[in-house]
């Protein structure tokens, strides 16, 4: 059966044996038919993997010390059905966003952030943070996914909206530093005060 599909105003798409017409000039007897929407509810029923979270450095950190945290996404592409039309769908992060558990939070943003040189420490980041308090906190990130998709081999269309997906909580225990100067000599008395 020949069928002329289409989207709104946009193109035809052909449907069963090969046929790409207008729907302004479909013969008599063709059948047009209207192209489902992909809508973010829709978006949002698939797996979308969220990014990966990662702090710096990690399970602990100082107090008064920046904490470099930054996220890991790639854009990902699926194949899924809407009213009985194949569609293929693309997922591509645009925004993060962190809660550091303490009340204090970044974004969203583009910036996703990016790890330290080895051996760094306590270097000030775009998305670090430094905490004022001790304490066991939870790390949280959300990454918005912008969509696109095509019907049928069609055109490739927007979403609207984004989707957020949360990923997995990072634990961090956040200690203090304490320095104190000595006057023995370990070398001399190894039972000293800080030998």
């Amino acid at each position: 059966m020949n069928v002329v599909v289409r989207q709104g105003d946009g193109p035809s798409t052909p449907w069963g044996e090969p046929m790409c017409v207008a729907a302004a000039e479909a013969e008599g007897g063709e059948e047009i038919v209207e192209l489902p929407t992909f809508t973010l509810q829709d978006f949002r029923t698939l797996a979308v993997a969220p990014a990966a979270s990662t702090v710096q450095p990690a399970p602990d950190t100082l107090k008064g010390m920046h904490t470099n945290v930054y996220a890991e996404a790639q854009p990902q592409q699926f194949a899924t059905e809407l009213g009985g039309f194949p569609v293929q769908v693309r997922a591509v992060p645009v925004q993060y966003a962190w809660d550091y558990g303490d009340g204090g939070t970044l974004g969203p943003i583009e910036l996703s952030g990016a790890p330290l040189e080895e051996g760094a420490w306590d270097v000030e980041t775009d998305t670090s943070h430094v905490y004022a308090e001790t304490g066991d906190y939870a790390v949280t990130l959300t990454t918005w996914f912008y969509g696109e998709y095509s019907v049928a081999g069609g055109p490739w269309l927007p979403v609207a909206g984004l989707n957020d997906v949360a990923s997995a909580p990072v634990p961090i225990s956040v200690w203090r530093s304490t320095v104190r100067n000595y006057a023995d000599d370990c070398l001399q008395n190894p039972q000293g005060a800080g030998c």
